[in-house]
């Protein structure tokens, strides 16, 4: 949790920092293979070099990048999860457990799909 130590710090609100560590930490263990980092000021994984998913923060919710295609892929389980989403984003309520079925799709999905794919975004 190094990586993260520094952006975790930043947090303000104490239930919001513990969750995203929460989450971090949790994405760390399910997910060894991949390699955290902090880029554009935000937590993210990638494997091989290519960008797999992000993460930030907001007053109401915890934000979930993994790209648009994977957003695509998974709009019907994102809305049966009550969460709301852009083309790049996921929003995770803050009043809401982490639904983190959702995430290991989202996650499994970018690294099966970006297996041969050389560059960080698609």
């Amino acid at each position: 949790m190094n990586e993260f130590a520094e952006y975790l710090a930043k947090i303000d609100n104490p239930d919001h920092r513990e969750r995203v560590e929460e989450v971090l930490k949790w994405v760390m263990e399910t997910y060894p293979q991949l390699v955290p980092r902090v880029a554009w000021n935000q937590p993210m994984f990638t494997d091989h070099g290519t960008f797999i998913i992000a993460f930030s923060t907001a007053k109401k919710h915890m934000a979930v990048a993994p790209e648009k295609a994977a957003i695509d892929r998974f709009e019907q389980d994102i809305e049966a999860g009550g969460h709301s989403s852009t083309k790049q984003l996921i929003r995770m309520s803050w009043d809401s457990p982490v639904d983190y079925a959702l995430l290991g799709k989202l996650i499994e999905f970018n690294i099966e799909d970006k297996a041969d794919y050389e560059k960080f975004w698609r």
